[in-house]
């Protein structure tokens, strides 16, 4: 499932649209992308709405328009979002389409496991409020961190690290990033770290944080697979799939098994329990 950096890469994508007036909304409805929403409604308020801004939160993404509504799209498992060329004839896993004078703005999700939420009025909707405050926001500090894990003291702090109430954007290979870094095994129990590994926890899921959208978000423009080509060689990421691969720091090798229900990957050189 997409990661906080990629949500944003993505995000970019359709900002292309940002200004520009919505002339048409294609839909298949009855498609569980809309589960949560009604495509009439959609269509009926977006259709000669347009698209003023969007932003990221988390996984998910909302785009604000003019007259009040408000659209968010989770991508789930293999969704994404595409700007096509005007004249461009929707495919079979294009399940929501908004057509500009100069674009199309193509949501596409073969397995649907995403969906599309919309709602109207003059402030953001709840289930777009009630997202857990950026972990690069001034709100997640150390102290927010400490107790969320105190809390939930008992489970891996690997499957911590995936619970979007607290870290919201982190997935499975951000969470074995951060720990990697911070030298935290991943089958440690949350309320078993010392001040000073939350300390490095807190610093290295903001630092992954900063450096996953600096290098994966880019501009939108490329298509996967370029999504994370400039991610240095040094990151854990490009090791952890390898079978026999090492870890970039310690030369040693690489272990990957289940904990809390994820593949995880770390370096037990580095990472001892």
């Amino acid at each position: 499932m997409p990661e906080l950096a990629e949500v944003e890469f993505f995000r970019k994508r359709w900002s292309a649209g940002h200004g520009a007036k919505v002339l048409a909304v294609r839909l298949h409805e009855g498609k569980k992308v809309f589960r949560g929403s009604s495509p009439a409604l959609i269509k009926r308020k977006l259709t000669g709405a347009t698209l003023l801004g969007s932003e990221t939160a988390a996984k998910q993404m909302l785009f604000r328009f003019s007259g009040g509504g408000w659209l968010g799209l989770h991508l789930g498992m293999s969704g994404e979002l595409r700007v096509e060329a005007p004249d461009y004839l929707p495919a079979r896993h294009d399940h929501f389409i908004l057509v500009q004078k100069d674009r199309q703005l193509v949501f596409n999700d073969p397995r649907m496991f995403g969906g599309v939420l919309f709602a109207t009025g003059p402030k953001p909707p709840a289930w777009w409020t009630r997202i857990a405050p950026a972990i690069l926001s001034k709100e997640f500090t150390v102290e927010v961190a400490a107790h969320f894990l105190e809390r939930r003291g008992r489970a891996p702090i690997k499957a911590v690290l995936l619970m979007q109430e607290r870290f919201p954007g982190i997935g499975n290979w951000m969470a074995d990033e951060v720990l990697w870094r911070a030298a935290i095994h991943p089958q440690r129990p949350a309320g078993s770290l010392k001040p000073a590994e939350v300390r490095a926890l807190h610093r290295e899921c903001q630092k992954v944080c900063r450096l996953a959208l600096d290098t994966i978000a880019g501009t939108g423009r490329y298509l996967p697979p370029h999504l994370n080509a400039h991610i240095p060689k040094s990151w854990l990421f490009w090791h952890r799939w390898e079978d026999g691969g090492r870890c970039p720091r310690t030369k040693k090798p690489l272990v990957r098994a289940e904990v809390g229900g994820r593949t995880t990957c770390w370096s037990p050189a580095r990472q001892k329990l």
